[in-house]
């Protein structure tokens, strides 16, 4: 279903302002994390990761979701779709990988942080470990993620996939017509492969880190 022209906008502007909001949030998160890691004032650190586990919850979570269901409506009710260009197609498979795995840090590692440094006395300045420098790195990390795919909605690389292609020329087979079959990762261009096994292996590693060592109740007191 196509949007009318005032819906396109509408739906245009949202995923804007939450992508945007998005990135912002965990810019914010990343400078607290920086000055949770680094400062030398107890109270600093404490409120450093306290204000983290709040921003995460009710900002970065929801904005991430919501950037995620406007995209989605942005896909489909333009004439760009989620399979018809490879840009979109590695842009939403980012952001749903994104998102996973925010929230798996959120309520592993963040609330896991949160609640130490409440637990500390006042005054006495939280340590937190290795714990502190994941957030740092991972934060990092998101900030990276998310401009990559604000890179991929300006520039657009890769163009059609092939078999939209095919469509658009009036070549498909009935099949295709019918059924349009999805892009092979053999028919995929280099960059799309490097780009999706960049993310895989990125996202592997974050869940890796998070269950094995990081989990809640694996850190050390």
């Amino acid at each position: 279903m196509t949007l009318n022209p005032h819906l396109r906008k509408v739906a245009l502007s949202a995923h804007i302002t939450t992508s945007v909001g998005w990135l912002g949030a965990v810019g914010s998160f990343l400078v607290l994390s920086i000055a949770g890691l680094t400062s030398r004032d107890a109270e600093i650190v404490r409120s450093a990761y306290l204000a983290m586990n709040v921003i995460g919850e009710f900002v970065v979570v929801p904005l991430s979701l919501a950037a995620l269901v406007t995209g989605i409506v942005q896909s489909l009710g333009t004439e760009w779709g989620l399979f018809r260009y490879y840009w979109v197609l590695v842009k939403f498979v980012l952001t749903i990988g994104a998102t996973a795995l925010l929230l798996l840090h959120q309520f592993t590692a963040v609330a896991d942080a949160a609640r130490r440094v409440s637990a500390v006395a006042p005054g006495t300045r939280p340590d937190l470990g290795n714990l502190g420098i994941q957030l740092v790195g991972d934060a990092g990390a998101a900030g990276l993620a998310l401009l990559f795919m604000t890179m991929l909605s300006v520039f657009r690389p890769w163009g059609r996939i092939r078999h939209d292609r095919e469509k658009q020329a009036g070549i498909a087979t009935k099949r295709h017509e019918s059924s349009p079959a999805e892009p092979t990762v053999s028919g995929l261009p280099a960059g799309v492969k490097i780009a999706l096994v960049a993310g895989g292996a990125f996202a592997v590693a974050i869940i890796v880190i998070h269950l094995m060592g990081h989990g809640p109740g694996r850190h050390s007191h």
